[in-house]
């Protein structure tokens, strides 16, 4: 007789983008699936983190796929910018390609420049609403017309920020952004739910991702002093809640909005 697996994913193949960094939320949702049992298609772009202050991951992204297959599970990779507008069918058909089918998307990737009011720009808004919308959008689109939906457990979780709970007046594009997903869910979900496809969107609140304490300290202060729990939110406590969505235990949960802050916003 054969055992069965204690872990919730055994069997499942997860897409997720944005993972790049082991500080990251990416990294978090990926290092988690995988001891879940899932295997895992994964997309980074280094170039991006590289043109940031808190510059790309040290060891390279090599370094990111050996740690996860450590959890002793399928891991594969991709390279993809997507401000291109092909790199969502790219990266689509290369995950189905490699594993054959994708049971659940996770569309963590995201574009953040600081951008007050009298310093907008037309391609700082339009690169946030590439990357971060249109991206995820066809994200959904080529993964949903190749899903099979004989398959249990297909889930999308998208990612959105706290804009809705306090106003976020230094990145309004990004707000512009992370806004249009958090509107998105309901009619997203309402058109994949039918096909037994959940789909839901977290917004992680303030999670420290890039050490806001060397880099922003005044941020990391601002922030600390509002949180009820006297911390800022860590990778880890944002993969522990996707970890649950995209299981069999959230089945009956889709098109909702949910908050991982830890309580700030009441």
């Amino acid at each position: 007789m054969t055992k069965k697996s204690n872990k919730p994913l055994e069997g499942r193949i997860a897409l997720v983008t944005g993972v790049s960094r082991r500080k990251g939320i990416g990294f978090a949702i990926a290092s988690r699936l995988a001891q879940d049992g899932a295997d895992l298609f994964i997309q980074s772009y280094s170039p991006y983190d590289e043109s940031s202050p808190w510059g790309a991951e040290p060891n390279g992204i090599d370094s990111i796929l050996t740690e996860l297959k450590n959890h002793g599970h399928g891991v594969e990779h991709i390279e993809a910018n997507f401000n291109d507008p092909e790199a969502p069918r790219r990266v689509v058909e290369k995950a189905f390609q490699t594993f054959s089918n994708i049971d659940i998307l996770i569309a963590n990737h995201a574009y953040w420049l600081e951008g007050k009011l009298e310093d907008l720009t037309a391609e700082n808004i339009d690169t946030h609403m590439n990357v971060n919308v249109r991206a995820t959008l066809l994200l959904i689109k080529e993964w949903s017309i190749r899903h099979d939906d004989n398959r249990p457990g297909g889930r999308v979780i998208m990612m959105t920020s706290g804009q809705h709970l306090s106003p976020m007046c230094d990145e309004l594009s990004y707000v512009a952004s992370k806004g249009a997903l958090h509107q998105l869910t309901q009619s997203i979900s309402y058109t994949l739910v039918k096909r037994g496809i959940t789909v839901n969107t977290v917004n992680p609140g303030a999670t420290d991702t890039i050490d806001y304490k060397r880099y922003y300290p005044e941020i990391y202060q601002t922030v600390l002093n509002k949180e009820p729990q006297e911390r800022w939110g860590q990778p880890e406590d944002a993969a522990r809640l996707i970890a649950w969505l995209v299981s069999d235990e959230a089945q009956w949960i889709s098109g909702q909005v949910i908050n991982s802050d830890g309580g700030v916003h009441f």
